[in-house]
């Protein structure tokens, strides 16, 4: 499992021995990464060559030097250059390999719509860990984007993306439905349901015109993308908050999604991912919608150890304890499987062994609300 930096306690303990199911994560790449191309992967922003502005200086690549180097037998904080060679001299498989069994995870669900580059599928993400499965999260803009690529007549768009969601919904590994709609148009839509003509009309001028290539970006298409994952029956994953350049900030407060939720009430469980730096507001529809759950995600990585604990302390100031779930949004180096795990367990143990030491909470509760979160939620919404 993880290891945990130095505080300890019950709590502690308990957390690091339990399997976790990364409830939302991708593929790792499957060849070695040069110095240029880690430190791409390691940022959600841009590279700026010749700037002398390092991704390595950041909190999430000095958690890489002080966390992730132990695991290739490097001493803590080795230099940028040594973690690289020595990375480079495991080969890719093996790295893979050690990051992704330290996490301690059994249970992947696997967004697999997104791979600009070589990536592990999600049976070789599972096989990296040994004996853990892997479920896949369909992206639906990928599947209506595939349907446009296609060739599909805009009177057929509808009718189309239905039918192509449906049968990728269907396949058996699949556990969950995505949608990146706050890289797209934001959530400040429209929250009713489009016609048929709407999406028609939408569809002529996105398939007529494509100034961007076959990117869904248009607003009704998007609304029609979010009801056809209602009508799929399935959870459906939304990304909120922190991303690359393309989010405006803020059109992602997930607030904007509060008259859609109540339209949608009673239908799909509504996994909001990630959602730094909106996990309070993230937190308040989870306390006042049944369907709505979330997690902080790839926050925890970035912010390291240090600070995993406060963004999870806020993110529980009023989230019920059966809403709150496990991800890394592991994408492309495995090292973000081992600090997503590290990062959770130790931020997550602080917070309930302080409310266990100040009397708020008693230990078996508060081991009961770490299962919960580490595996017993995600297990209960997803059905596995």
């Amino acid at each position: 499992m993880s290891a945990v930096p130095s505080a300890t306690g019950p709590v502690h303990e308990a957390l690091a021995e339990l399997p976790l199911v990364d409830h939302h994560c991708h593929g790792v790449v499957t060849f070695d990464p040069d110095m240029e191309r880690f430190g791409s992967l390691i940022t959600e922003g841009d590279a700026w060559p010749g700037s002398g502005i390092s991704p390595f200086d950041t909190p999430l690549g000095v958690a890489i030097r002080r966390h992730c180097a132990p695991l290739l037998n490097l001493p803590r904080h080795a230099p940028a250059g040594e973690y690289l060679a020595r990375r480079a001299e495991l080969g890719w498989r093996e790295v893979n390999r050690r990051f992704v069994t330290a996490a301690g995870t059994d249970v992947f669900c696997v967004d697999t719509g997104y791979a600009p580059d070589d990536i592990t599928t999600p049976a070789e993400l599972a096989a990296s860990a040994g004996t853990a499965a892997a479920y896949e999260v369909v992206r639906l803009e990928s599947v209506a984007e595939t349907i446009a690529a296609a060739g599909v007549e805009p009177g057929e768009y509808a009718t189309a993306f239905r039918a192509a969601a449906q049968d990728a919904a269907e396949r058996r590994d699949v556990v969950a439905v995505k949608s990146v709609t706050a890289y797209r148009t934001g959530f400040d839509l429209d929250p009713s349901r489009p016609s048929d003509a709407d999406v028609t009309a939408a569809a002529t001028r996105w398939l007529n015109t494509r100034s961007s290539g076959f990117r869904l970006e248009d607003p009704v298409l998007v609304r029609h993308l979010l009801w056809t994952a209602v009508d799929l029956g399935l959870p459906l994953q939304l990304h909120v908050g922190f991303g690359d350049s393309d989010i405006r900030m803020h059109r992602v407060d997930p607030t904007h999604l509060t008259d859609w939720l109540h339209l949608t009430s009673g239908t799909i469980p509504v996994m909001l991912l990630h959602c730094w730096p909106y996990q309070r507001q993230a937190a308040y529809l989870s306390a006042v919608f049944e369907q709505v759950y979330l997690d902080v995600g790839l926050t925890l990585h970035h912010v390291g150890p240090t600070r995993a604990r406060a963004v999870l302390e806020e993110a529980l100031e009023i989230t019920p304890f059966r809403k709150l779930l496990h991800s890394s949004d592991a994408y492309g180096v495995a090292e973000f499987y081992h600090l997503g795990a590290l990062t959770f367990r130790h931020g997550l143990a602080d917070l309930l062994q302080s409310r266990v030491d100040t009397d708020e909470l008693s230990l078996p509760d508060a081991i009961r609300i770490a299962g919960w979160t580490a595996r017993e939620n995600a297990s209960h919404v997803y059905g596995f």
